[in-house]
């Protein structure tokens, strides 16, 4: 399939590693002119050569295919201010928004303080927010934009130990559902993407923290996990960037307002 997207300039926030990495790397594969953005500037160097060596030439480059380094701290407005700037600066309008971000700290909802609430919304709305605020109005003044958020699977069913992420996830989900609808009309569309079980750093993490937590080790909640899913595995970042360049692309674009899961059918619910 023709994805439609070749030339096209996106911001794809914390991908110099992880799921934004992922996304960065399926869409890069599409043509697309790509800002990579992270607080390490030798690892987003190091990610931008990888890029240009692979589409920099070839039919993918002679469609207009870029990649750009931008060091930026995306959970402070200079940062965001920065990377916008610098983006348009050296690919064009950006036409593709992938929200992203670190995930806060584990914890349980019953021992949860204000200033926990508050973090959760400093850190997964606030700043996925202001990054909309300073690329939507050219998206609807073109008439063509995606914006993807990826979240979590917890935005469906609540995640156990993870209230803060739980908290602020579905904050963030319940502010792109609105603005999805309202921007639709600007062929503007507004979605989620959710993770199961993707085998990535953070997941490590995580699954390091119950191991502490519950006295066991790595491997044993691996495969506990693993037995939950019905898939029998973890997912393959590759799998979820897949996932996202098609909600980003041309063919979607009647796709708007829907958290789509990429969990090997983790979550029962339809």
């Amino acid at each position: 399939m023709d994805l439609g997207i070749a030339g096209k300039t996106a911001l794809v926030a914390a991908s110099t590693g992880g799921l934004g990495l992922a996304v960065a790397r399926a869409l890069a594969a599409e043509g697309v002119r790509v800002a990579i953005i992270g607080r390490r500037r030798d690892r987003a160097k190091e990610i931008v050569e990888e890029l240009q060596a692979a589409y920099g030439s070839g039919s993918l480059g002679a469609n207009g295919f870029d990649a750009v380094a931008i060091e930026a701290d995306l959970t402070t407005p200079e940062g965001i201010d920065s990377a916008v700037e610098q983006t348009v600066a050296d690919l064009g309008p950006i036409d593709i928004l992938v929200l992203n971000g670190p995930g806060p700290k584990p914890g349980a909802a019953a021992t949860l303080r204000s200033d926990d609430i508050a973090a959760a919304f400093d850190l997964l709305v606030k700043p996925h927010h202001a990054l909309v605020s300073h690329v939507l109005p050219g998206m609807r003044k073109r008439r063509w934009g995606r914006i993807l958020a990826i979240g979590s699977s917890g935005v469906s069913a609540p995640l156990p130990n993870l209230a803060v992420s739980n908290t602020g996830r579905a904050a963030l989900a319940g502010y792109l559902k609105t603005l999805a609808a309202e921007v639709a009309l600007d062929e503007v569309t507004v979605n989620l993407l959710l993770p199961g079980r993707i085998a990535t750093d953070r997941v490590t993490q995580l699954d390091q923290a119950a191991a502490k937590r519950r006295g066991t080790t790595l491997e044993d909640i691996q495969l506990e996990s693993r037995k939950t899913i019905p898939a029998r595995r973890y997912g393959e970042p590759a799998e979820f960037g897949a996932a996202a360049a098609f909600l980003c692309s041309a063919p979607a674009s009647y796709i708007t307002g829907v958290a789509l899961r990429c969990d090997g059918g983790l979550i029962r619910s339809l």
